[in-house]
């Protein structure tokens, strides 16, 4: 020890207590429960693996220096390779460093003490607390300052250009500022129309045609808006590039895959957040750009509607606990994922309303937030309707329901792992912030007999009447395992034991003469509608026979003649089966009864007297 305080004719006092204090952490993993060594405040803390300052404490009240024990200086001795054995002396240090020295150490000792005593207090009296059955008042204190932590999703509309990112940037420093909200995640979608402009480049590059030149005046005007620095145009130009090769290899390849296709389009998404996240920071909200996949979204290979594995929650929440700073707000591109052999993949439509509802899922955080270009979800298709009115709550099942159904809000199934931790979700208007928008949320709200009232166009209808003296079970397991062998989705269906009417959206490229139907003409007789339109209620199942009266008065007056009906099993939507000539008057008249029209909605949820039956000139045969 002498050896090494003596080395170096220049160490100064401030070197010399480094030399006792840098070490610490290394020596206490040899020192473990040495006595003479750390005080016991401090063993806890290294043990812990919590950085502190400790130092050596004095062999006894008498000694005039500052003298370690053998351990200590043998330690010391190993870490700077000098003779441990040595009598510990202080000879080479000054009288007036000595002093300074045992000051430096006194008062840092009662610093410790005075801790020591402040916790022992804080943990008395969080247990008288606890003892009288009242939360410690610093963790109610807690609650009210701590920020909302969230995830944040901005579809293409809220960023269709350079203003609207300005505009999203600037709305999301507010909510951090005056909302008390702190974003773990932005997910964005690409810009505007990129995704289609991007599908409509690779139809052209399949026709010998290559032309990004759109694009690249769509994201340039942006750069140079807002005079971004060379890394990020340096960046972007770089993704652009790439994209513009890969439509030149499907113009000389002449082929697009469903895999090559999502790679095409992934280029919308990966520019996006990398112009969002340049923006932010220059306006003085710490940002990071991430491809989803850096941050945890593994997908299985289905390429064009892929699903996100279960294992990646877990990918997910420990890289937001390690690697992603809370400080930064990560933005993140929706949309898109990569599968385990790393190649990208696209979640459908809608899909970065599933990256974020992911995210905040795997993150437990409070609250996701998915902003769009109206107030929430409404009463209706505003398109349809323009008296539609924001729904304040609607609980996940009902949310669900209106995604598949056709509502252009929330993707169908992106529901599932906020419903999974019980997280809210909140939809918002990026035009109009200051509305609180619609909350969906685990219970029923259950103060209207109608939610909400949406439709899905261009579907298809079958009539399939069995020719066969077959049980129920024959004839409904010969349909279903022909549907099940040509891979096609039922929407709605309603059966008896000989008969099945059930309808199929656009995306089933059903012909009359697929060979689907010639299977099942080999057992019943089927009639195939086109031009069809399902009308969905969201309502409350418990009163199906006040809704059904409303509706068939209704279509009475409208003359609509209904061609099935269904209630599924969800218990939250009443379907029915029109032309889809007649499927606008039906909303526009339900929607003013159920909505607009007070004496008859009161007259619909009370005091109506209700029918036995639809009228028989309604119900198609």
């Amino acid at each position: 020890m002498t050896n090494m305080l003596s080395t170096g004719p220049s160490l100064t006092l401030k070197n010399k207590i480094k030399l006792f204090y840098f070490p610490v952490l290394i020596i206490a993993l040899s020192l473990q429960e040495s006595k003479c060594f750390i005080l016991p405040a401090h063993q806890q803390s290294l043990r812990s693996g919590v950085a502190v300052q400790p130092h050596h404490d004095l062999h006894s009240k008498e000694a005039k220096a500052f003298i370690p024990c053998y351990k200590c200086r043998k330690s010391l001795g190993v870490l700077f390779g000098v003779n441990s054995t040595a009598d510990s002396d202080i000879s080479n240090i000054s009288v007036d460093d000595k002093g300074k020295l045992h000051e430096t150490v006194s008062e840092y000792r009662k610093g410790l003490s005075q801790i020591s005593r402040n916790s022992d207090d804080d943990i008395r009296g969080n247990r008288d607390e606890k003892v009288n059955g009242s939360q410690p008042q610093s963790s109610l204190d807690a609650k009210k300052t701590r920020k909302k932590r969230v995830t944040m999703k901005f579809g293409g509309s809220s960023l269709a250009n350079a203003d609207r990112i300005d505009h999203v940037a600037h709305l999301i420093k507010n909510q951090i500022e005056n909302e008390n909200l702190q974003p773990r995640a932005v997910i964005c979608s690409a810009m505007g129309k990129t995704t289609n402009a991007l599908l409509g480049a690779g139809d052209s590059a399949l026709d010998g045609l290559v032309d990004v030149g759109a694009l690249r005046k769509l994201h340039e005007v942006a750069i140079d808006k807002f005079d971004f620095p060379k890394e990020t145009r340096d960046e972007v130009t770089a993704l652009l590039n790439e994209c513009e090769d890969m439509l030149n290899g499907v113009r000389l390849l002449q082929e697009l895959s469903p895999k090559s296709l999502d790679q095409l389009v992934s280029y919308g998404e990966r520019i996006s957040v990398r112009i969002m996240a340049a923006r932010l920071n220059q306006i003085g909200v710490a940002a990071k750009s991430y491809d989803a996949w850096e941050v945890g979204i593994i997908t299985d290979s289905t390429f064009g509607d892929a699903h996100i594995l279960k294992s990646s929650a877990e990918s997910i929440r420990g890289i937001f606990e390690t690697q992603v700073d809370p400080n930064v707000v990560a933005v993140v591109t929706g949309f898109i994922g990569k599968d385990d052999n790393g190649r990208i993949t696209t979640l459908g439509r809608g899909g970065s309303d599933l990256t974020a509802t992911a995210i905040g899922s795997a993150c437990d955080l409070d609250e996701i937030q998915v902003w769009k270009d109206v107030d929430g979800i409404l009463t209706s298709d505003p398109r349809v309707v323009p008296n539609a009115s924001p729904v304040r709550f609607v609980s996940f099942e009902e949310a669900s329901e209106l995604a598949y159904f056709g509502a252009q809000v929330l993707h169908p199934i992106a529901m599932r792992p906020a419903m999974k931790k019980n997280i809210p979700v909140r939809v918002k208007n990026s035009y109009n912030p200051s509305h609180e928008g619609t909350v969906i949320k685990k219970e029923h709200d259950g103060t209207h007999l109608v939610t909400a009232i949406t439709c899905k166009r261009n579907v298809k209808m079958l009539d399939i009447v069995s020719t066969r003296m077959l049980g129920a079970y024959g004839f409904l397991g010969t349909v279903f395992s022909a549907f099940e062998k040509f891979r096609m989705s039922v929407d709605v269906l309603a059966s008896s034991e000989v008969s099945v009417s059930l309808t199929l959206d656009k995306k089933q490229k059903l012909t009359p003469d697929h060979p689907l139907l010639k299977e099942l003409r080999e057992c019943a007789d089927v009639t195939f509608k086109r031009d069809r339109a399902i009308l969905t209620l969201i309502a409350d199942i418990d009163r199906s026979s006040e809704v059904l009266a409303t509706v068939f008065r209704v279509f009475s007056e409208e003359n609509i003649r209904v061609e099935m009906l269904s209630q599924g099993a969800s218990k939250v939507n009443i379907s029915f089966v029109l032309k889809d000539d007649d499927i606008e008057r039906a909303i526009v008249q339900l929607h003013k009864r159920f909505f607009e029209e007070n004496d008859s909605f009161l007259s619909a949820t009370s005091n109506t007297p209700l029918m036995a039956e639809a009228p028989a000139d309604l119900v198609a045969p």
